[in-house]
């Protein structure tokens, strides 16, 4: 398989020479010879690309002239301005392979409905993809999208899918209206559920808190864990096993580098760095993806030979620093999910006067009380030995926030530290 992503590189890298007005300004200004680029360790002799670079200069990544352009898709903008990525024809047949590995992956098999609870629309890839995998599979999908309890029992009542494609916070709202309504969640035709947007493991591969509070309620669900960007136009995404997402080395070249570029042990946290392989539009060549992961090669029950990506530690930008201690969201989040008074929650991050960071957790429940608040502040206390200021807040003004109408992502954590 090595071999098999030099030979695809050094494509990439001729192709990238000819079309890229970005890659060709960045092997120009480096003095970069592409010809003595052969292997994948010969990788580190060009400068990687970061977010921001896409955001500066977005048009300069496109390889291909617009009426080649089939569908425009953007980045959620989670972390600044939205990113707009262009595929061609070839690249939504790899899109559509991408998926069809991934979903497969999962054991979604042809003849299989699937209940799609993403949006397919407002520039998201990642519904799109969804469709165009499970179509190259040829399960039945359901169209639902996103939110509404209501619609999306009436469509598992009435055509009966064995898998839902969904955020999992939003399967404590099912489970939530399925108890008000009597609805017999427990036995009905649902069987797995892959899961997007939200971690479902702990570092070690087992259940985290919101695992463990859905399959408290709903028994014997399978929950399936994804990872994806729009950057990466690729998807990891766990077997039966739940271990890990698998690579797919044939679309993608992974590096987990260290704060100063370089490559990590196995099995060490850095930063998720990747080459596309296949892309027409908008390739890209060492991209910094912001997220903190390690890899492992360990053999997998399923057979599968590929490497495997842990969950997610955290943003690289959005590491927090909190008295002398080191915290990422997903750590926060975690902890708080535990809580069955709490029915939502926002993270709020901002700098004091002496520009260290200061945490400010606003939480919705139906019961708030003095009580709750000192349950809550001992947890923290015990888990990570510091505690965040905590303020009770009107559920439905959280909400707002939390699922704005223009956003495709829950948001929980909003960053408000100087730049």
């Amino acid at each position: 398989m090595k071999a098999l992503q030099e030979e695809k590189l050094r494509e990439l890298l001729v192709y990238l020479k000819e079309k890229s007005p970005f890659y060709q300004r960045l092997f120009l200004e480096n003095n970069i010879d592409i010809q003595s680029i052969k292997t994948l360790e010969d990788l580190q002799k060009i400068p990687t690309t970061s977010k921001d670079d896409l955001q500066k200069y977005n048009n300069d990544f496109i390889c291909v002239p617009k009426t080649e352009i089939i569908d425009y898709a953007t980045t959620s903008g989670t972390l600044g301005a939205p990113v707009t990525f262009g595929l061609t024809d070839k690249d939504l047949d790899r899109l559509a392979y991408n998926e069809y590995s991934s979903l497969s992956c999962a054991g979604i098999k042809k003849g299989d409905v699937v209940q799609l609870m993403t949006t397919i629309d407002r520039r998201f890839m990642a519904g799109l993809a969804y469709f165009l995998g499970l179509r190259k599979i040829g399960a039945g999908i359901i169209r639902v999208g996103a939110g509404i309890p209501e619609l999306q029992w009436d469509s598992i009542l009435k055509y009966k899918p064995k898998y839902l494609i969904a955020v999992p916070s939003f399967l404590l709202k099912m489970i939530e209206f399925a108890e008000h309504k009597n609805i017999d969640y427990q036995n009905c035709s649902v069987q797995g559920v892959v899961c997007i947007g939200e971690a479902l493991r702990e570092q070690d591969f087992s259940d985290n808190l919101l695992t463990k509070k859905i399959k408290s309620k709903w028994k014997n669900l399978n929950l399936y864990s994804t990872y994806a960007s729009t950057e990466m136009s690729t998807t990891f995404t766990e077997c039966e096993f739940m271990q890990g997402g698998h690579h797919q080395p044939e679309l993608i070249i992974t590096e987990i580098l260290d704060e100063n570029e370089n490559a990590v042990k196995e099995g060490e946290y850095g930063e998720l760095t990747i080459t596309t392989l296949g892309v027409e539009a908008m390739p890209l060549l060492r991209f910094r993806t912001g997220d903190i992961v390690y890899m492992t090669s360990k053999p997998c029950e399923c057979g599968r030979k590929t490497n495997r990506i842990s969950p997610v530690l955290g943003r690289k930008q959005q590491m927090i620093k909190y008295k002398g201690t080191t915290l990422y969201p997903p750590v926060l989040m975690d902890m708080l999910n535990c809580f069955e008074q709490i029915d939502n929650y926002i993270i709020e991050i901002n700098s004091n006067e002496i520009l260290t960071d200061e945490i400010l957790i606003k939480i919705g429940a139906k019961n708030p009380s003095e009580e709750l608040k000192k349950e809550i502040s001992n947890h923290f206390r015990a888990k990570i030995r510091v505690v965040p200021k905590i303020e009770f807040h009107n559920i439905d003004e959280l909400n707002k926030i939390i699922f704005p109408p223009q956003s495709r992502k829950p948001i929980r954590f909003i960053d408000k530290r100087e730049k």
